[in-house]
């Protein structure tokens, strides 16, 4: 079982207040806090007009002078909360209140300029790239949750700056979290991210529970959920209608993630529904220049998305996906069940290395259920078949044995969290 360890800091002289206008709210969390405040304690304005990147950068800093005394939690009340890109901190809540609405700034300025990721060696929209409007990065134990409250990134300004080839930078995130450790992502409404929803990157022990996630089926690279060169994850019981994948596993960028050499692994994805008309329900890539290997997908619901599990790579990117697992996928109107690319062909730069092919290996699916007609298209692959109807192509023969594809039956880590309840 994972054990979540608080160091014990006593600090004095930081005033806190309870929840304005109302009784406390129970919620689950990986741990409680002894301390909390309101983000109004702080100057903050929730009229959707007035800018709160000071009040919650002010609120942080103050809250994580209690780190070491049992942590502390920031409720968002009810409101909507205009706010630039800000940072997150150890052993600390951000509680969303079910009628608030954390609102992403319309303003390139309000999201500073941040490191490359050193596994892309460059963004991924080409220049440098923005912080993403909730951010972190050397945490431990960092929860961001609420009463399925709202964080709204109004996206479409950066759709709009995108299209127009506008942008010398990548858009910003929703929510990143880098280099961190017992992390939990939950009970929350995302909508119109500026680009990606949601991205764990180089980080362990990650929960991302009950989670919608909402975009335009046209809006460009609003992928859902996209665990990065990160360890030990669980997802489950999200709700995602994407203009690109709703997951999208990945691990660097060619040369870049090659030499990085962190895989994504031990992924569960279970009880997921997508609408991605364009994309991917599940994408492995195309960035896995670092791997990935052991992922269980199951009990998945796909509706009138490209593909269902889609594995994307390409001559430059090395690496690998292996043991890959999915079972119980329910397909609706589909234009792709499985879909295998090697042909992707962006890379951040002129270095990649042509030699560097990705090797694809023990990938099984079973229990899998598609309603329209959909033809088998194969070519480059081999393997083998059974109990498939209408018949598997010739290269995935069918097998003289019955059997079932594999699928562990084994718990991995992150399954043995235990939630605590705790109050606002």
């Amino acid at each position: 079982m994972i054990s979540f360890k608080t160091i014990v800091l006593v600090v004095v002289g930081l005033l806190m207040s309870s929840v304005r206008g109302g009784g406390s709210e129970e919620y689950p969390a990986i741990n409680c806090r002894k301390h909390s405040a309101v983000l109004t304690d702080f100057g903050a304005k929730g009229d959707g007009k007035t800018m709160n990147t000071k009040a919650f950068k002010s609120a942080i800093a103050n809250l994580s002078q209690v780190a070491g005394d049992g942590g502390a939690q920031l409720i968002v009340p009810p409101g909507k909360w205009l706010t630039g890109s800000f940072n997150l901190t150890s052993h600390f809540t951000l509680f969303v209140h079910k009628d608030a609405v954390i609102l992403g700034a319309q303003d390139e300025a309000a999201y500073p300029l941040i490191e490359i990721l050193p596994s892309y060696g460059a963004g991924r929209d080409g220049g440098g790239r923005h912080a993403s409007l909730i951010f972190g990065t050397n945490l431990t134990d960092v929860v961001i949750t609420g009463g399925n409250g709202t964080i709204h990134g109004q996206g479409q300004y950066w759709w709009d700056k995108f299209r127009a080839d506008k942008l010398k930078d990548t858009r910003p995130y929703l929510i990143e979290i880098m280099y961190s450790d017992q992390v939990q992502i939950s009970n929350l409404t995302l909508i119109d991210s500026p680009s990606w929803n949601v991205h764990p990157t180089y980080s362990s022990n990650v929960i991302i529970q009950w989670l919608t996630i909402i975009a335009p089926v046209g809006s460009p690279n609003t992928d859902g959920i996209n665990p990065d060169s990160s360890k030990n994850i669980l997802i489950e019981d999200c709700y995602i209608v994407s203009g690109d994948d709703c997951i999208a596993v990945k691990s660097g960028w060619d040369q870049y993630g090659i030499k990085f050499g962190m895989p994504t692994e031990d992924l569960i994805i279970r009880r997921l529904t997508c609408i991605s008309p364009d994309s991917a329900v599940i994408a492995l890539g195309s960035e896995m220049s670092g791997g990935i290997k052991n992922v269980r997908a199951e009990n998945i619901t796909a509706i009138d998305s490209e593909s269902g599990v889609r594995i994307k790579s390409g001559v430059g990117r090395g690496g690998y996906v292996k043991d890959i697992y999915a079972r119980g996928m329910t397909m609706k109107t589909m234009k792709y069940v499985f879909w295998m690319t090697g042909d992707y062909g962006q890379h951040p730069d002129d270095g990649w290395d042509p030699k560097a092919l990705p090797k694809i290996e023990n990938i099984n699916y079973r229990d899998m259920v598609a309603e329209n007609k959909l033809q088998w298209n194969c070519t480059n692959v081999e393997g083998v078949s059974s109990q498939v109807t209408p018949p598997s192509c010739d290269l995935l023969h069918p097998s003289e044995k019955v059997f079932n594809c594999p699928f562990p039956e084994d718990k991995l880590p992150i399954e043995d969290v235990q939630m605590k309840i705790c109050s606002t």
